[in-house]
This record gives C-alpha cells, sequence and structure tokens, in this order.
C-alpha cells in the first residue's frame, strides 16, 4: 500500500451502490491512503460490508450517515471531517465502480503541483457508453462553460475529481443547493466564481450494465427538472458576477 498522505485523501460517497462497492473500495486502496468511504444512508448492506473491510485495513475510514441526504450532502460531511484532520484536498470518486482508480496518483501529483486548483477528469466514453447519458451532458457543459465565461471546464458532471476543501467547504455552507444530484456541475462553477481555476485530465468512465453489476440512481425527469433549476439560478448569479468574470478573463488573455 501507498504511504498515507498529510494532505490528500480519497473520498467515496456511497449510496446503495451494488456488488462492486468493494472492489472499488479495495482497488482506491491500492493506489492512495487514506481512503474515505461517506456511506449515504444505504439500506442495501454495504455499510457493514466497508466496515467489516475498514476492520483489519487503517487506511481506510467509513463514515455513516444515518439517512439517504444526497452526494454532496456526503461529500460536504466527509470533506468537513477531512478539514478538521487536517487535510487539504480530497479526491472524489464514485463507489460502483465507473471511475478509473489507477489514475488516482496522477491526479493527486497534479494537485499537489499546482494546490490552488482543482483538478477535473475529463471523460472519455467507451463505444457501449449510453448515447443519452453522453450527448445529454453535452448541454450541462454549454451551460456551465457560458456561466464561468469558458473558464475551461472540461466536463461538468464527471465526479472523479480534486477538490481544494476549505473553499468548497465555504461554497456550500454559503448556500442549501449542492446537496445532491446537482453538486458535481454546481461545485465547479461556484469554485470558478471564486477564483479556484479548472485543471483538466482525460480519464475513462464505465458504464456498467445491471447484468454486470450496474446500479444507476439517475431518474430522467427527475434529475433534468433539478439541473435544469440549478443552471437557472447559477446563469442568474452570472449575470451578477459578469463584470467581474470578465475582468479575470482579460487578465489570464492580456
Amino acid at each position: 500500500m501507498p504511504a498515507a498522505s498529510t494532505t490528500h485523501l480519497v473520498l467515496i460517497p456511497s449510496y446503495n451502490p451494488g456488488p462492486k462497492v468493494l472492489a472499488t473500495v479495495q482497488a482506491a486502496r491500492t493506489q492512495w491512503t487514506p481512503v474515505w468511504v461517506v456511506v449515504d444512508g444505504s439500506t442495501d448492506g454495504s455499510a457493514e460490508q466497508l466496515q467489516a473491510l475498514a476492520a483489519s485495513d487503517a487506511g481506510l475510514k467509513v463514515i455513516v450517515l444515518p439517512e439517504n441526504r444526497g452526494k454532496g450532502a456526503a461529500v460536504l460531511e466527509g470533506i468537513t471531517l477531512a478539514a478538521a484532520a487536517g487535510y487539504t484536498h480530497a479526491l472524489t470518486m464514485d463507489s460502483d465502480g465507473q471511475h478509473p482508480a489507477n489514475l488516482i496518483p496522477a491526479f493527486m501529483a497534479a494537485s499537489q503541483a499546482e494546490l490552488d486548483k482543482m483538478v477535473l477528469g475529463k471523460p472519455v466514453f467507451a463505444a457501449d457508453a449510453p448515447a443519452l447519458r453522453v450527448n445529454g451532458r453535452k448541454v450541462s457543459n454549454g451551460w456551465a462553460n457560458l456561466e464561468t465565461l469558458w473558464m475551461g471546464i472540461g466536463d461538468s458532471l464527471y465526479g472523479f475529481r480534486v477538490y481544494p476543501v476549505m473553499p468548497l467547504i465555504r461554497i456550500m455552507r454559503a448556500n442549501r443547493f449542492m446537496r445532491r444530484f446537482d453538486f458535481d456541475p454546481e461545485a465547479v462553477v461556484r469554485l470558478c466564481w471564486a477564483g479556484v481555476r479548472p485543471l483538466n485530465i482525460d480519464a475513462p468512465v464505465r458504464y456498467f450494465r445491471a447484468d454486470e453489476g450496474g446500479v444507476s440512481h439517475f431518474k430522467y425527469l427527475r434529475d433534468n427538472a433539478l439541473l435544469t433549476w440549478m443552471h437557472t439560478r447559477l446563469f442568474l448569479g452570472f449575470v451578477i458576477r459578469l463584470p467581474l468574470l470578465a475582468w479575470r478573463r482579460l487578465q489570464t488573455t492580456s
């Protein structure tokens, strides 16, 4: 196992993740120490399995929330505890095996080289990736880039990324949104507004079929409505911040 970092940790929010969760966490542990898992009110028995795994692994910490609060709320719980323990950066990844654990060291190294930036995974899709998911994210990406005046967000929805912890905590505590499926895109937009610039790295993403153990909690109508409302309020925030964002763009291009 790698030597423990005192500044960067892997944070895995998890809600009823399906059968791949233990392999996902173990893969992360082979690449990094420490790894924290926030169990977001799961009812599938995965909390107990993860706690049993952590009992024999000092590099693995499992935090269990009593009820489902949403991905963003789980991340906020994790980074709040991480900041209290002295960690400055957190790499988030999904618990269902979609994200490339083998790229954790490369993402962490990029973050350690430029501590003031957020390191964003830019997904590389396999040929069998669902077209609805691949094409649908282009809409959110277009809005996110407009709302930040094209500061360089490669992908707004891909959750494999490294955040500076304290800027993200400040942003999340300042508003009551970003607690569920809207977390990933709103986090990058608001961090850009706060002056945290993105650094993009290509990373593969894998969508598993149900017969392969894949689990999806995405609800097409519910979550697209949530994203629509999110981009509506972000666009209004963008209009208010436009002079500042335009000035920043001029500073970076001059």
